[in-house]
């Protein structure tokens, strides 16, 4: 696996006012990598997320992307960012008046000077990608839950994007649909190239995808640990990620990696 960076969060401070959410959080994420932004329910996940993707600038610090500034970068090169984008929402977010179909070719009429033909095409290569052959003419109300997250997840790929973005992707599946998804990411990460960054608290997603991972603190407002989650739970004595790591979960084989792990001075 590539070590070059590919994304670097540096002295980033999330607030809304002077309320702050997270402060001085500073890490890297590798070309590549699946990289778990993890910790418990409200303490950050997802607005930090919002913050990498330019739908709400950070109170302070910045959002590189291949050594550019996201948030210090002139529109027209921070709309060219976003387009190398794919995000799947936690809900999949289709439009529900759309086909399967036409949701995927939405941004390809948009983004793209394709024509009709060769956008139907895409639609159709997209779907088989994530087993969904067959399904595009098929409404989200029409099917699964699971099968709406994978929707999501190939219109998130229109677009050929380099980074792939996922919010909670296993929420309100069951664990079959989980599993199922977690090894999708991992065939489409391997197959694309692309480096993804999830949210998500589900160990089992966590243990099965990440390479490499950050864990925001809701009761310090900071980050607490970084590095690969197997790592952690091997290597890190900060007793919130232990907690959280350890929910009647085994380490499994430990890979090669550097860990940061800060003491919170609880017993």
């Amino acid at each position: 696996m590539s070590t070059q960076a590919h994304i670097e969060v540096r002295d980033l401070t999330m607030a809304y006012g002077s309320f702050v959410i997270q402060r001085d959080l500073s890490f890297t994420i590798n070309r590549g990598d699946i990289f778990i932004i993890m910790g418990g329910s409200g303490c950050g996940k997802s607005t930090l997320l919002r913050h990498m993707i330019g739908l709400k600038e950070p109170a302070t610090g910045e959002v590189f992307y291949d050594g550019v500034s996201f948030w210090e970068a002139e529109p027209d090169v921070r709309n060219g960012l976003m387009q190398r984008f794919g995000i799947l929402y936690q809900s999949g977010a289709l439009w529900s008046s759309m086909t399967l179909a036409e949701n995927i070719a939405l941004p390809l009429g948009e983004y793209t000077n394709l024509t009709a033909s060769q956008i139907q095409e895409l639609v159709s290569l997209k779907l088989a990608l994530v087993g969904l052959a067959g399904f595009g003419e098929f409404y989200p109300s029409e099917i699964s839950g699971g099968m709406r997250k994978r929707a999501g997840l190939a219109r998130a790929m229109a677009l050929d994007p380099d980074i792939l973005f996922f919010d909670e992707p296993s929420a309100g599946l069951d664990p079959i649909s989980a599993r199922r998804l977690d090894d999708l990411i991992l065939e489409l990460r391997d197959s694309l190239g692309a480096t993804v960054v999830v949210v998500t608290h589900e160990l089992a997603s966590i243990f099965a995808i990440a390479s490499n991972s950050v864990f925001l603190d809701g009761e310090t407002r900071t980050m607490i640990a970084s590095g690969d989650p197997h790592k952690l739970l091997t290597e890190c004595a900060n007793p919130t990620v232990r907690e959280f790591l350890t929910r009647g979960e085994s380490s499994g084989a430990a890979p090669e990696g550097a860990v940061m792990c800060l003491s919170t001075g609880k017993a």
